[in-house]
């Protein structure tokens, strides 16, 4: 019986199933990048960019059993993937992890190391000489990218705008007022309810001096700005349908077990999924742990066993620097409001870099 797994996509989920079964069957990773990248660490990376290697995890020793092909699929039909290249790679099981994209800085806008991380040095740069920053997005991404700017950079001016009406809708309220208060330590102003009549005329991560007009005509000032703000499913190698048709999202239906709505040997994993609840490296590792283990009880004759069901209720760890930050982890008794120091603990300290290492072997640093 051939044992051929072709994983589409190198991130969190990708890269945790191709080597969670790379001792038992023929892994084909297919990524255009040469390193899994920790996205989690791109905005320290910024901030910090001799820590910024820390983030690249190579392939050549993430799997040093398996097959790296450093391209993009365009296609993919229930016998295997076809390649930018032309050429298509058979498979007897598929899973499709491609995940999302990001505007830089939070994903790196380079395939390559040396790349992405001259990138983050000069973005440092633009940054390090410019008195105020502005950031478009009270998300996650925002906020942590307020944090890790403030850590280095103390008495820089930095400003978040976003049109929402609260931050972090859908946590408990001791968590926002949490985020709210270290947010007010750190002199990070934050402006909700407010929408600009246009964005300014800079390019975003470039210093260069500018004034905004809001909606409600207040004017704002700054030397620099970031967009954190707007995710696209990577989807489009599915859109001739020779597979399965995506939802109005861009996602890929999926079953309790993780398949593709109607295959049994298709799988997919993190944000391509049609899974009802936040698009998450966490949750993307978890859809990783559920399809390895069903993939391996198939290699084995077995019929697949485990499923996945998303949590009644959001989860979040956000750091606010290496010591900040505030959380809500689940609990046997409902969602768990996580203190700083429990927030760096488990990521802000490092951004899950001992994790990785543990599991995927040496940085690039």
């Amino acid at each position: 019986m051939s044992r051929t797994v072709a994983v589409i996509g190198g991130g969190y989920g990708g890269a945790a199933v191709a080597k969670a079964l790379e001792s038992e069957a023929d892994i084909v990773l297919i990524d255009p990048r040469d390193a899994f990248v920790n996205v989690a660490g791109s905005l320290r990376g910024l901030a910090r960019p001799d820590w910024a290697p820390n983030m690249f995890f190579p392939f050549e020793t993430l799997l040093p059993r398996g097959t790296v092909i450093r391209d993009r699929a365009v296609s993919v039909d229930p016998s295997g993937v076809t390649l930018a290249s032309g050429d298509h790679v058979p498979a007897d099981y598929i899973v499709l992890a491609t995940g999302s994209g990001y505007a830089y800085p939070a994903h790196p806008g380079s395939d390559s190391i040396a790349e992405a991380i001259e990138d983050l040095r000069r973005t440092h740069e633009e940054v390090r000489r410019s008195e105020s920053v502005l950031i478009l997005g009270a998300g996650p991404v925002g906020l942590e990218l307020a944090g890790e700017i403030k850590e280095v950079w103390p008495d820089k001016h930095v400003t978040i705008v976003d049109p929402a009406a609260e931050l972090l809708p859908g946590f408990r309220p001791e968590v926002v007022a949490d985020l709210h208060a270290q947010l007010d330590a750190r002199g990070i102003e934050v402006r909700l309810n407010t929408r600009l009549a246009a964005p300014p005329t800079t390019e975003p991560g470039r210093a260069g001096g500018f004034t905004v007009t809001t909606a409600d005509g207040d004017e704002l000032a700054g030397d620099i700005w970031f967009r954190a703000y707007g995710t696209r499913t990577n989807s489009d190698y599915l859109a001739d349908g020779k597979l399965t048709t995506l939802t109005p999202q861009g996602r890929v239906p999926v079953t309790e077990f993780l398949n593709v709505e109607g295959y049994e040997h298709v799988y997919a994993v993190g944000d391509i999924t049609d899974v009802a609840e936040a698009k998450m490296a966490g949750y993307a590792m978890q859809h990783a742990e559920v399809v390895a283990r069903n993939i391996a009880a198939r290699l084995d004759g077995r019929e697949p066993a485990d499923t996945y069901r998303p949590l009644p209720f959001p989860m979040i760890l956000l750091p606010l620097g290496p010591t900040g930050g505030v959380g809500q982890l689940p609990s046997p008794e409902g969602p768990f409001v996580a203190p700083a120091e429990t927030v760096a603990e488990y990521k802000g300290a490092d951004l899950f870099t001992a994790r990785f290492v543990d599991r995927f072997g040496p940085t690039a640093a």
